[in-house]
């Protein structure tokens, strides 16, 4: 089963921060073990401008990053026009355009979404998740 990390926890991921709970790590290690690590193309774009903002100190320049995480084996999930619309059209999601879709690539691709966001964690929908804090 693919597992689909959001930003935060492939930030989390890439500078090994105790935010990334025990057993979110666990389901981590396990999937790129298993090559089902994964990662939404939005998110780099996400990094990037966060680091651009001002909002996220760069340990490393954000293709950098990309680089080291593909190296190490995590899929990238590019965003196709069958996610695009089905970001569109998802009832209950807050308007983030960048949750959107990521919430729409782990239905897309049946992926286990980590994430710590409350409102991905709260979202009245199917998709699985894992609670990345924890």
């Amino acid at each position: 089963m693919t597992v689909l990390l959001d930003t935060h926890a492939t930030i989390w991921l890439a500078t090994a921060s105790a935010a990334l709970g025990k057993r979110s790590r666990a389901l981590v290690n396990e999937a790129l073990v298993a090559n089902q690590l994964a990662v939404a193309s939005i998110s780099f774009w996400e990094i990037a401008m966060l680091i651009a903002k001002g909002r996220l100190q760069a340990l490393m320049p954000p293709a950098d990053l990309r680089a080291r995480l593909l190296d190490a084996g995590v899929a990238e999930i590019p965003l196709t026009g069958e996610i695009a619309l089905l970001a569109a059209s998802l009832d209950g999601l807050p308007g983030d355009p960048a949750d959107r879709f990521i919430a729409a690539s782990a239905i897309v691709h049946r992926a286990t979404l980590v994430t710590a966001d409350e409102r991905l964690l709260g979202w009245k929908h199917g998709l699985k998740r894992q609670n990345a804090a924890k």
